[in-house]
């Protein structure tokens, strides 16, 4: 190396750490005024919830439009996110409760979200947890882009008083792993979740053929289970692997390269509006010729961008089968042109549940982003 290289390289090192003190200052800067906004609200309401997902939003959409790189906006966003959960656990612990047990896609999804400084607790009822107001908020899946709707999830809404007040759309990388006592990495057991081995069919069929698929509960408890296991292996995301010490032995088996997960962010709290948000609503009527356009007639005439439409049979009543219908719009309940929209559809004997109305997810990460 040469001496002008050299002394290139001092003069920027030296530019960089000048420049890494001031973001350190900066930094401690908005920790304090965090600390600052903690005591406002505490004045206010005792019992007041720091976390506000639609500043949040309003804070990283603000970031990306003034964001002229060279980072991209993914990048950026997932630093500020971090930076605004290390300030948001000064003021008060963030607890959220996900479906567990621990190691699952849904426990990476309220990392992604919630950033690093949350405190994350695997329950078996998530819906029942947060209604209970044992934690601030819960993480769910919602759908895959491969298997569908997770049904249990759109069930539970049927019955919680729970609102929605956020989403997650995450990358799902499937892998295959090994525990340390299959040292010669024999497999003839592969244990994993339904949806993972639908997720990952074509490969599995190529490359073994023989081994014996065994459904567990979770990928997390296949992934328990191949630790202390020779000759098996599971198949699970990288959380699992480095909560159970597994060896990744494949990576991204997935069939398909565009694999996501959506999932939904709970509380007992509306959300207020962003200028960029979607709406859940469930509708129920009764079922006759034309009830169904009756529904829906008022959106399109209305011009609301319909995002998608699930049908879910209703509790049964009286021996009459009918459907409840779950529809996704852009637009926030507050708007209103929505409420005039819903006014018209409950006038024409429609029961309606506002399910939450959610900040829409800024930036679906590439999957190359995740690798």
């Amino acid at each position: 190396m040469s001496l002008k290289i050299k002394k290139d390289l001092k003069k920027i090192r030296k530019y960089i750490d000048k420049i890494d003190i001031q973001l350190l200052n900066l930094i401690s800067q908005r920790a304090r005024c965090a600390k600052k906004v903690a005591k406002i609200k505490i004045s206010k309401d005792p019992k007041t919830k720091f976390y506000s997902p639609d500043r949040e939003a309003q804070v990283l959409r603000n970031i990306i439009r003034n964001n002229k790189g060279p980072l991209s906006n993914e990048e950026i966003s997932r630093l500020f996110r971090e930076i605004m959960s290390a300030c948001l656990a000064l003021e008060f612990p963030i607890k959220v409760a996900y479906m567990g047990p621990v190691g699952t896609f849904t426990q990476k999804a309220v990392i992604k979200h919630f950033g690093k400084s949350v405190i994350s607790i695997p329950v078996k009822d998530v819906f029942n947890t947060i209604e209970n107001k044992k934690y601030n908020y819960g993480v769910v899946p919602l759908e895959n882009s491969t298997e569908g709707i997770v049904n249990n999830t759109l069930d539970s809404f049927i019955y919680s008083k729970l609102k929605i007040c956020g989403e997650v759309i995450l990358p799902i990388h499937q892998n295959l792993m090994i525990g340390k006592k299959n040292i010669n990495k024999n497999i003839e057991k592969i244990y994993s979740h339904q949806q993972s081995f639908a997720q990952c069919r074509n490969w599995l069929n190529n490359n073994y053929p023989i081994a014996k698929r065994i459904l567990v509960s979770s990928n997390a408890e296949a992934s328990k289970i191949v630790k202390t296991e020779s000759k098996s292996a599971a198949i699970a995301g990288d959380i699992a692997a480095s909560y159970y010490s597994l060896k990744i032995i494949a990576k991204n088996i997935e069939d398909r390269i565009n694999n996501y997960t959506r999932f939904l962010i709970l509380s007992d709290k509306d959300v207020g509006p962003t200028g960029d948000d979607k709406t859940l609503l469930m509708l129920s009527i009764k079922n006759k010729i034309g009830s169904f356009y009756l529904l829906i007639e008022p959106f399109y005439r209305y011009k609301i961008e319909i995002l998608r439409i699930i049908n879910r049979p209703a509790p049964e009543t009286n021996g009459v089968w009918n459907y409840i219908f779950f529809i996704e719009i852009k637009g926030h309940r507050k708007s209103k042109l929505l409420e005039k929209i819903l006014k018209e559809v409950d006038m024409r004997g429609a029961e309606i549940k506002i399910l939450g109305s959610y900040p829409e997810q800024l930036i679906r990460e590439n999957k190359s982003n995740e690798e």
